[in-house]
């Protein structure tokens, strides 16, 4: 029941590390104002005090287009190309940093710059932020379908479980029967057991994923360091632990129950 019920909390741990990843990721994508070539600076004065006053921007910087062609000759060795050049290529530009990393709200964003007088184009790239909200949104339903085939898993095997321990103790069943018991008072502590067998599977299952994350994290920490990284794998917080636990003490007291009802009913005396 451990092992069973650890394979969705450890999906659950990897997709809510990945979805932690992508929102540090999320909040570096930009927008690109490229400004006309020929662009007058009361032109780039009014684009400023444009973006000064846009609403959903965090912060933008100014790019000249020598400083802009100064880095691009330093870090790609264009000099010798530059050299044969008459002017400078390269526009003024924006550097944008919106607030929010939603990929519409950021479109619907770079498709009204692109209107702006003055702008020649607007550049946007969020097909990877489109990629990594698909993977999470992929790995989150995922969670749900593996945990609800799991969990129909767990109460078959506790509901056999209880059936069988009825079965051999129908002879005192009978006899509690005869005498006066209901069917809830001979039901109620094989509910317990069902119970018991649950909590026990769910705090398996949370010790099962306290080691697994704990041997993935030393390699993870190997690899975060190549990448000057602090990135580790965490655990669920205590909410998580008592859904784990409890819920998984809830199917056992389900189980236990569809089971008890179902044997019950064929004993005469019941």
């Amino acid at each position: 029941m451990g092992a069973t019920i650890s394979l969705p909390a450890l999906l659950y741990v990897v997709v809510d590390n990945l979805s932690r990843l992508a929102g540090d990721i999320r909040s570096e994508p930009q927008i690109s104002l490229f400004v006309e070539l020929d662009a007058k600076p009361d032109a780039i004065q009014e684009l400023d005090a444009r973006l000064r006053h846009q609403h959903g921007i965090r912060s933008y910087s100014f790019v000249p287009r020598d400083e802009a062609w100064q880095k691009l000759r330093q870090n790609t060795g264009l000099n010798d190309i530059a050299g044969g050049l008459e002017q400078n290529p390269l526009p003024d530009a924006y550097i944008i940093f919106p607030e929010t990393s939603t990929p519409e709200i950021i479109e619907q964003m770079q498709q009204e710059m692109q209107q702006w007088p003055g702008v020649a184009h607007a550049q946007l790239d969020t097909t990877w932020v489109k990629r990594m909200y698909s993977l999470v949104e992929l790995g989150k339903k995922a969670v749900g379908v593996l945990a609800g085939l799991l969990g129909f898993a767990l109460l078959a095997v506790i509901g056999n479980t209880i059936r069988l321990q009825i079965l051999t103790q129908r002879e005192e069943i009978e006899v509690s029967a005869l005498i006066g018991a209901t069917a809830r008072f001979i039901r109620r502590p094989f509910l317990y057991a069902g119970a018991m067998y649950g909590l026990g599977g769910g705090l398996a299952a949370w010790f099962f994923l306290w080691g697994i994350v704990g041997l993935f994290n030393l390699s993870i920490d190997d690899l975060s360091r190549l990448y000057a990284s602090d990135f580790r794998l965490q655990m669920p917080d205590w909410r998580t632990a008592l859904v784990l636990v409890g819920g998984s003490a809830g199917l056992g007291w389900l189980g236990a129950y569809w089971s008890a009802s179902r044997a019950l009913s064929d004993i005469d005396p019941l």
